[in-house]
């Protein structure tokens, strides 16, 4: 058990959507004035916090436990029995840290990972902050919504009390990295990248961008790559399909055969440079996951968005509504992912580069790029923690 003291304890984690948001906002209180030492975090010991947070300068505890399972059938019966006394330590053991380090704020993340720290943050009296990712609250935030001084809210929307809109965090290097790269440089990068000794082809196409997150989305891959052989003599057009891991061996090389002139298409399983893909592209199919709509939002890049259906509570679509409300991005159910589909709506977009423009315009009016700055000014200020003055408004 640790005895040192922190002033701000954050406490969440489980996937990189909550464990990033968290980082971001600790990297903040740095530039207020924090040391990392006076920050810690508190999370479960199977999720990817117990890499990142240290791997980006901050001490972490970590606790048992995991996710309940919504079912009834007999595996995920006895599965819950364990989930249940691990979080039972769980709450011990952070009742038992937040007595040692007596931070003068606790900051909740959301997810399974976030529920003892936060339990015992209301058990011995500590302010609460909770920052929300998604349109719609996880949860263990709805649960701990009715303790929290503030709730941070991603957007105008969000289902949570004492709420202040402030955006989904962002790590300072994600956003630099998207600000700092010209779109020329990064199509330029891009090119030679995935179309060597064809990158001169680029300057005048239209760029599409097509990705579903790490594992990829089937439904998603099949249209697109049906779509690619349906688009193959188009000179106008490339597009560059991250197809993720799971369907890389059905989807990865299998490539249209194409004209001299035609379409420039390209497949990868995983992409490291998100940066260069934000800006290089003229627009995007995608999920509508909390983090991937900040970053559209942050840079400005015109998308066609797709929730996934079983995202809890329908949080993706939620979380698309603002974008598409403002005319920057268009939703596509996923039931409705067909190659016609995507021919019908994509095409009259990728022939008009005025209505792109449009959309960029929209899509960056609702950016909230400095979020994680907006969210450590409500944690200092909760904790009582004193500004620099030229923080107190913008950091």
């Amino acid at each position: 058990m640790t005895t040192s003291s922190c002033r701000v304890l954050i406490t969440g984690g489980g996937t990189a959507g909550h464990t990033n948001p968290g980082i971001a906002v600790a990297e903040s209180l740095v530039k207020l004035g924090l040391r990392p030492d006076e920050i810690r975090f508190l999370g479960g010991e199977r999720g990817n916090e117990k890499t990142l947070v240290p791997a980006a300068g901050f001490e972490i505890d970590l606790l048992p436990g995991r996710g309940i399972r919504r079912s009834l059938a007999p595996q995920a019966v006895r599965d819950n029995f364990g989930a249940i006394t691990g979080l039972l330590t769980g709450l011990r053991r952070a009742r038992s840290t937040v007595r040692s380090l007596r931070p003068d704020v606790v900051v909740c993340l959301g997810g399974y990972a976030a529920f003892a720290g936060s339990a015992a943050a209301v058990a011995a009296r500590v302010p609460l902050v909770i920052t929300e990712q998604n349109a719609r609250a996880s949860a263990v935030n709805r649960l701990f919504g009715r303790f929290a001084t503030v709730s941070a809210l991603p957007f105008p929307d969000t289902d949570l009390p004492n709420g202040e809109l402030t955006g989904n965090p962002i790590r300072a290097s994600v956003v630099e990295a998207v600000q700092s790269v010209d779109r020329d440089e990064a199509r330029d990068r891009m090119a030679d990248r995935l179309w060597p000794g064809q990158s001169h082809a680029m300057a005048d196409r239209v760029l599409l961008a097509v990705w579903a997150g790490s594992l990829g989305a089937t439904r998603i891959n099949q249209a697109v790559a049906e779509l690619a052989t349906r688009w193959a003599d188009r000179s106008d057009l490339a597009i560059y399909h991250i197809v993720g891991r799971r369907d890389w061996e059905r989807f990865g090389t299998d490539h249209p055969q194409a004209s001299p002139d035609g379409l420039l298409y390209v497949t990868v399983d995983y992409e490291n440079h998100m940066a260069e893909v934000l800006r290089g592209a003229d627009i995007a199919l995608c999920r509508s996951g909390a983090s991937t709509v900040s970053e559209l939002s942050a840079v400005g890049l015109p998308s066609v968005l797709v929730p996934l259906p079983i995202a809890t509570r329908d949080h993706q679509r939620a979380n698309a509504a603002e974008l598409v409300a403002v005319g920057g991005a268009l939703l596509l159910d996923d039931a409705e992912v067909t190659t016609d589909k995507l021919a019908d709506v994509l095409g009259p977009i990728l022939a008009d580069r005025e209505h792109m423009a449009s959309m960029s315009v929209a899509a960056e009016s609702v950016g909230r790029p400095e979020a994680a700055d907006a969210v450590a000014r409500i944690v200092a200020r909760v904790a009582g923690i004193d500004m620099p003055a030229t923080a107190k408004g913008e950091l």
